[in-house]
């Protein structure tokens, strides 16, 4: 079934249209004439299977048509997501799916001035997507009233219980009226979501999309067996082979994503890097000078795994192994988007031997290995750009030095 054989309004089936979005994806397929009934939903899908269109598409039609030329005060639907950066994301799907419709969306986040969420908060809006913190701080005050939610949307659920936001969904629910419409989504199960799900849907209808292998199949997924200190020289080697490519790396800490950054820069490399410890709008504007691609390589930690969609990511590279094996499945999700095909690549030394095995438990299967001869791998080390340069030099460059704009201490390449 196409996009255009739906009874949507004319001004989604045009924006859709415009985007090339011409056939659902499975999870879309599934949740949509359910959503559309009203209906109570469970839904279980892997990251990169286009969820957030499955609520947001069916959710913008149903606000549009109750809306009609007459605008009543309140919010109507709550999306609640685990961060800053995935309540931005949501928020932009919404305009784009929902442009020239009567519905108007709005997202609220921790880490800036509240000032301006409550300007546009008074002005009215259809849609509020936030994260919890925020959005109780604002509710307290009396800028967020929530007697008029119709649909409640609980998104990336399994992330948020990680997170320790069970008590807030739970408070949640105290302000919201009884009778509204349920969208629980989660990309994993367990008792504990399920406990959670059952207590806050009414007769939901179940979906799962989740193949057994629960990597993307749109992802070819690969490991290559590099000594730590070499590791730099193979992301290097792959970034000169690959110049035009968007490339996202990621590393297990702050530290080490300031590492890596430097040691690229030292290469003529040039990259961003992101991670907790920036300023929420410092972490903002990293990741739209990639999203744009005026910048090709992004170093990052988790913080930016789990949900984020980064357009036209053609290879993820695990600088290092993540701690977490569930973190690998989002990691590698950021590439082979909806209908894209994209390619991971994974950095493994001797002591990271354990983290890979728990990975291929997690998944159901080995991850291929590329193997390289001695000979092979010794060309990638001997040819690197920072073989040319001299210790002290190298040294001279990593002297660390304060850094107001981020509040950390890095090296003078980061400038």
């Amino acid at each position: 079934m196409r996009f255009s054989q739906y009874h949507f309004v004319d001004e989604i089936k045009q924006n859709l249209e415009k985007l090339g979005f011409k056939k659902p994806t499975d999870i879309q397929y599934k949740c949509i004439p359910n959503i559309l009934r009203g209906e109570d939903l469970l839904a279980i899908a892997q990251t990169g299977t286009g969820k957030t269109a499955a609520f947001a598409i069916p959710i913008l039609h149903i606000l549009h048509a109750k809306l009609n030329n007459k605008r009543e005060d309140g919010i109507k639907c709550i999306v609640m997501v685990p961060t800053r950066e995935l309540a931005i994301q949501i928020n932009e799907v919404f305009q784009v799916l929902g442009k020239n419709t009567r519905v108007n969306s709005f997202s609220v986040f921790g880490g800036v001035e509240q000032g301006p969420q409550i300007a546009k908060l008074e002005k009215g809006i259809d849609i509020l997507v936030t994260t919890p913190g925020r959005m109780f701080d604002l509710v307290s005050q009396g800028f967020i009233k929530l007697n008029r939610v119709e649909m409640l949307v609980l998104d990336e659920a399994d992330h948020m219980l990680a997170l320790g936001f069970i008590k807030d969904i739970r408070d949640l629910i105290r302000f919201l009226p009884k009778q509204r419409q349920t969208l629980f989504f989660s990309a994993t199960i367990d008792d504990e979501i399920k406990d959670l799900a059952y207590s806050l849907v009414k007769n939901p209808i179940r979906i799962q999309v989740s193949p057994k292998d629960p990597v993307s199949k749109n992802v070819d997924h690969s490991v290559i067996f590099v000594n730590m200190d070499d590791k730099r020289f193979f992301l290097e080697r792959m970034i000169n082979e690959n110049p035009e490519s968007k490339i996202l790396v990621f590393v297990r800490t702050k530290v080490r994503c300031e590492r890596v950054h430097a040691a690229m820069d030292r290469v003529g490399i040039t990259s961003i890097f992101m991670h907790g410890g920036q300023e929420q709008q410092d972490r903002l504007s990293v990741l739209n000078t990639f999203k744009q691609g005026f910048v090709k390589l992004l170093i990052a930690t988790d913080v930016s795994a789990r949900g984020i969609d980064i357009p036209d990511v053609d290879y993820v590279v695990n600088y290092d192994l993540p701690e977490h094996p569930e973190n690998y499945v989002h990691r590698v999700g950021r590439t082979g988007r909806g209908r894209k095909k994209g390619m991971a690549y994974s950095f493994c030394d001797e002591s990271e031997k354990d983290q890979l095995l728990a990975i291929e438990d997690y998944i159901g299967k080995k991850v291929k290995v590329i193997t390289l001869g001695k000979d092979d791998y010794k060309e990638i080390t001997d040819l690197t750009s920072e073989k040319k340069m001299d210790l002290k030099q190298i040294l001279e460059e990593l002297t660390p030095i304060p850094n107001k704009r981020y509040g950390v201490k890095k090296s003078k390449l980061n400038k």
